[in-house]
C-alpha cells in the first residue's frame, strides 16, 4: 500500500452516529458491571484516545481513574509487527482494582495479548478489555474481549483514532481504505 492515501480513497464503514450509538451502549454495560466500584480505565495509545474520552464521558460512575499506555507494534506502515514495545507505562498502581483495557481496534491479537499478560501482573482485582473493533481477518491469537463495539471482518479502517501513516486519525467516522487495484 502507497504511504499517500486521498480522502477520495476511503469508503464508510461506520458513521459518527452509529460509533456514539454503540459508545453510549458498551458505557451503560460497564456502569451495570461495575456499578459505582472504583474502576480504572487505561486507554492504549495512540488510537483508542478518542474512544476512551467518549465512553468515560458516557460513564455514570463517579469513581474513575484515567492513564494510558503506549505500546509500539505498528509503526510506518499497514502491517502489524511481531515485536511489542512498551513505550509509556501506565502510572496508576493496578494491585487490587477494577482494570479495564480500552483498545480501539484488536487485529491480530498480538497486542491485546501482549498487554493482557502485562497488565495481569499487576495483580488486579479484576481486568476486562473494551474494543471499540474486532477485526479477525488477520488473527493470530484467541483473545476474550469482555466489551466489544462493532464486529468487523476485513478491510484496513482508519478515523475515529484509527490511522494510516498517522493520518485519519481526526476523521468521526469511521472508514475502510481502497486498495488501488
Amino acid at each position: 500500500m502507497k504511504k499517500e492515501i486521498s480522502q477520495e480513497k476511503l469508503r464508510l464503514v461506520l458513521s459518527k452516529e452509529e460509533i456514539l450509538r454503540k459508545v453510549k451502549e458498551l458505557a451503560e454495560k460497564i456502569d451495570k458491571d461495575f456499578n459505582e466500584e472504583p474502576l480504572i480505565l487505561i486507554g492504549t495509545l495512540k488510537g483508542a484516545f478518542i474512544f476512551l474520552a467518549d465512553l468515560v464521558r458516557n460513564l455514570k460512575n463517579p469513581n474513575i481513574q484515567i492513564d494510558f499506555i503506549r505500546v509500539k507494534s505498528y509503526g510506518m506502515s499497514d502491517t502489524s509487527s511481531e515485536r511489542i514495545e512498551i513505550t509509556k507505562e501506565i502510572e496508576i498502581p493496578l494491585e487490587g482494582k477494577n482494570v479495564i483495557l480500552v483498545e480501539d481496534i484488536v487485529d491480530t491479537g498480538l497486542t491485546l495479548k501482549y498487554l493482557y499478560d502485562y497488565i495481569k501482573n499487576f495483580n488486579p482485582k479484576s481486568f476486562k478489555i473494551c474494543a471499540l473493533i474486532d477485526k479477525k481477518e488477520r488473527r493470530k491469537v484467541e483473545v476474550l474481549i469482555d466489551y466489544v463495539g462493532f464486529e468487523i471482518e476485513k478491510g484496513f479502517l482508519v478515523g475515529y483514532g484509527l490511522d494510516f501513516a498517522e493520518k485519519f486519525r481526526h476523521l468521526p467516522d469511521i472508514k475502510e481504505v481502497i486498495k488501488d487495484e
